[in-house]
């Protein structure tokens, strides 16, 4: 018997969907993150894309993503702990309703 998050990441091997389940992980990570540092902007930003070192955030408000620029540093060394990838920069995008 196996726990099924131990074969996630051999299935996701298998189907090609290692991209896919990393940015899954990393938005769980994100969000939690977020929920932990900047209460205040928890559910107003999410991770929505992860390209070579770079997690893309998407704001809902001008006012989120300048308190996510000022404590960037600090968000991004926790995203790096957590998620275990090499993830070099935040690039964060206004969501236009």
């Amino acid at each position: 018997m196996e726990r099924l998050g131990d074969l996630l990441p051999r299935a996701a091997r298998v189907y090609g969907l290692e991209d896919q389940l990393e940015q899954a992980k990393a938005a769980l990570a994100w969000d939690l993150i977020v929920v932990e540092r900047v209460p205040a902007a928890a559910g107003a930003c999410r991770l929505v894309g992860l390209s070579r070192g770079v997690a893309i955030i998407e704001v809902d408000l001008p006012i989120v993503a300048q308190e996510i620029r000022l404590r960037s540093t600090e968000l991004l060394a926790a995203l790096r702990v957590t998620v275990g990838t090499p993830i070099r920069q935040l690039q964060l995008t206004t969501r236009h309703v």
